[in-house]
């Protein structure tokens, strides 16, 4: 046995000298992270492996989306890697035979919840989305419930599904919480609720007054609140939904030893880090949060099953309109 575990351990230093060698060439890149973090994340990649060029695009999941799914109709998908919004796309992606797995990919340190089982894509950071109120506000909310209480009638801030990834993941892991389900929706309809937009537009409101509770993506209060902003998020009780930026590689891709050494970077503690010092929640549980975010291990997410979710999707965003509205 002891034999058998040096051979292997001196095949698999052969097999990653081999593997790192190879990793050369040009590299496409579609995301769908805002500019800057991009730009840094495909600096610190060309640093472990200065022998690729890395091109890239962004814009936002569904533009993006959009974009890809006209290349695939002119049969010349450019990309050779991903790195978007959320787990839903991926699966639906994945359903179509369109993504690569990579099995040599390490996820042992990672949630299992939040990675695909086949290794088709992965999670690179948690994007968790829960209450955020002005500090001026009557009422400290700790569950969700607490938004249907008298203080919050006609208080209330939101992202739409119809227009916001992070918002269409919440409502799903919302509505499929048995102590919660659509009539938590139906009643922040009662409540006077009016869910519009994103994210960016939900935080203005309730850090300037106009709103004092609503949901929101965690590190928009929490960054502003060490600027000073009159805001606090919170983590409540049932706990947070998140989307988890996965990156993956396509099944078209053109030079898929670059794209796995990018998969791979992300998933090191080295790639951790990064999305931490970009003021994310990492995925890798050992790697520290950044300032401001409690450790990992006190974040409970709720339960959420991506092919359940794209399964439910249309559905889910009938039932959502008839309740507030187009």
């Amino acid at each position: 046995m002891k034999n058998f575990l040096i051979a292997a351990g001196l095949l698999a230093a052969a097999t990653a000298t081999a593997y790192a060698e190879d990793v050369t060439g040009t590299l496409v890149l579609y995301t769908s992270q805002p500019n800057a973090d991009a730009q840094a994340t495909v600096d610190a990649f060309k640093v472990r492996h200065p022998g690729v060029d890395v091109e890239w695009v962004r814009d936002g999941t569904t533009k993006m989306m959009a974009k890809l799914r006209a290349e695939f109709e002119a049969g010349a998908p450019k990309p050779d890697v991903l790195l978007i919004a959320d787990m839903v796309t991926m699966e639906g992606l994945k359903k179509e035979g369109r993504l690569m797995a990579h099995e040599g990919a390490d996820t042992s340190a990672y949630d299992p919840a939040i990675m695909d089982d086949d290794k088709t894509y992965f999670s690179t950071k948690l994007i968790t989305t829960g209450i955020v109120y002005n500090t001026n506000a009557p009422m400290v909310p700790t569950s969700y419930k607490d938004l249907l209480k008298e203080e919050a009638t006609d208080k209330l801030a939101m992202p739409s599904p119809l227009t916001s990834g992070a918002a269409t993941i919440h409502m799903t892991a919302l509505t499929s919480n048995p102590d919660l389900g659509w009539a938590l929706y139906e009643g922040l309809a009662d409540q006077g609720a009016n869910p519009k937009g994103g994210n960016g537009g939900t935080y203005k409101a309730i850090a300037g007054g106009e709103k004092l509770y609503g949901f929101v993506v965690d590190f928009l209060p929490i960054r502003e609140k060490l600027k000073g902003a009159p805001v606090e998020f919170v983590f409540p009780e049932e706990g947070v939904s998140a989307v988890t930026e996965p990156v993956a590689i396509l099944s078209t891709a053109q030079n898929p030893n670059a794209a796995k050494a990018f998969v791979d970077f992300l998933l090191s503690e080295d790639g951790q880090k990064l999305a931490s010092s970009q003021g994310y929640l990492p995925a890798h549980p050992s790697v520290a949060a950044p300032e401001g975010f409690p450790e990992r291990k006190d974040i409970k997410l709720m339960e959420f099953d991506p092919a359940q979710a794209l399964q439910q999707d249309q559905a889910n965003k009938i039932k959502f309109t008839e309740i507030f509205g187009g």
